[in-house]
């Protein structure tokens, strides 16, 4: 199967588009990954918040209150980094959430 245009190799794709999941999730200013129109669809399942391509990738968050966004997308674009080093990263807050209700930034989706 070919994969669509604009994406590396499936077994890739799948690795490091769990890799990228994996290091935004670690990021103390980081709720979740956002449910939005950010994902990739892999074969059986879809992993919101983070886009794979040739050219750059996107990763879509929700952020924690409080903190300054810019200084979030900073920490998230320092995670990512390591893995896909010379791509550009770009990072979109979707959502903020509340202290005591940090499930409700996640109506994305």
């Amino acid at each position: 199967m070919t994969p669509p245009a604009g994406t590396r190799e499936r077994p890739e794709v799948e690795q490091l588009v769990d890799r990228i999941a994996q290091a935004v999730e670690h990021c103390p200013d980081v709720v979740s990954l956002a449910k939005g129109p950010v994902a990739t669809y892999l074969s059986g399942r879809t992993v919101p918040g983070v886009a794979v391509r040739d050219t750059e990738v996107e990763v879509a968050v929700v952020a924690r209150y409080g903190r300054p966004l810019a200084g979030v997308a900073a920490e998230v674009r320092a995670a990512v980094e390591p893995l896909v080093p010379g791509l550009p990263i770009h990072v979109r807050i979707e959502d903020i959430a509340l202290p005591g209700n940090e499930t409700e930034g996640e109506r994305n989706g």
